[in-house]
């Protein structure tokens, strides 16, 4: 049993190009979903979701994307310069779950055009997050920290 107390607590840190990558392959595999017919649409996103659903609810090293990462594009590229705080990610991938998940309830009810409408949002996020490194989830995270007691 860890007796480790919450204020020595060090949050895991993540490789922000990382999340940058994860956010590429995200935007492409949303596009295709967006462009794809059913059944190939919701068996893509279904995949997505999943991917989501890893990071968020078992930690983003678990994802399929950051493991391709590690594994293949960091060997590469080096080590980074700097690491972030996984938090805001790891919340960020949960507001993916959540925006796919819709869209992939929508489409199975044969709601497309609410489907269409969420995996928009979740395409927009992703590519802001791919092209200029502005991660919606993460600034949503930090607004939400601001309004949550301190010992809550």
């Amino acid at each position: 049993m860890s007796t480790t107390s919450t204020s020595t607590y060090a949050p895991s840190q993540v490789d922000p190009r990382g999340l940058r990558v994860a956010a590429a392959i995200t935007a492409v595999v949303v596009s295709l979903v967006l462009a794809l017919p059913s059944p190939a649409r919701e068996t893509l996103l279904a995949i997505q979701v999943g991917v989501f659903a890893l990071a968020a609810f078992a930690g983003l090293k678990r994802s399929p994307y950051s493991i391709f990462f590690a594994k293949v594009i960091c060997p590469r590229i080096g080590a980074p310069a700097e690491l972030e705080d996984a938090r805001p990610p790891r919340f960020a991938q949960l507001v993916g779950f959540g925006f796919t998940a819709v869209a992939l309830l929508a489409f199975l009810a044969g709601a497309a055009t609410v489907g269409l409408v969420a995996a928009a949002f979740a395409l927009v996020a992703a590519l802001l997050n791919a092209s200029i490194g502005l991660c919606l989830g993460c600034e949503l995270y930090l607004v939400l920290r601001r309004f949550t007691p301190a010992n809550a």
